[in-house]
């Protein structure tokens, strides 16, 4: 492994965590739910519950209706629950992909109040 490779994947792995199958992950379920804590902060304008169930790798739900707002990785019922992979809800998180793409492209599953995943835009 050259120098250059080394550092990416030291640096990849400080930013992330190891996955399941040993690749490095660019962001693991706690990085992303401390980035949606910040985005959603004491209040997003949700004014529901919302789900991203990752199946094996976690939950990450946003209680939109609480005040102060909270997000936190308890598996329980929701408004709305988006089923998408823990790979594509990084690319969400990153901006590489677009909500209404990805729900388009089949990225991700929608389950429940529709108007509240369409208020995802506010949140990621």
């Amino acid at each position: 492994m050259s120098a250059a490779a080394c550092a990416d994947a030291t640096m990849a792995a400080s930013q992330g965590g190891i996955g399941r199958d040993g690749a490095l992950d660019p962001m693991d379920m706690q990085a992303i739910t401390e980035q949606l804590r910040t985005k959603v902060g004491a209040s997003s304008g949700l004014n529901a519950t919302l789900k991203f169930d990752c199946g094996d790798d976690g939950v990450v739900v946003i209680d939109g209706r609480s005040v102060p707002n909270t997000v936190d990785n308890t598996d329980r019922e929701t408004d709305c629950t988006v089923s998408i992979t823990h790979e594509n809800l990084v690319a969400l998180m990153t901006g590489e992909l677009e909500p209404a793409t990805g729900f388009m492209m089949g990225k991700f599953k929608v389950s429940g109040d529709m108007s509240v995943a369409l208020k995802l835009q506010r949140v990621v």
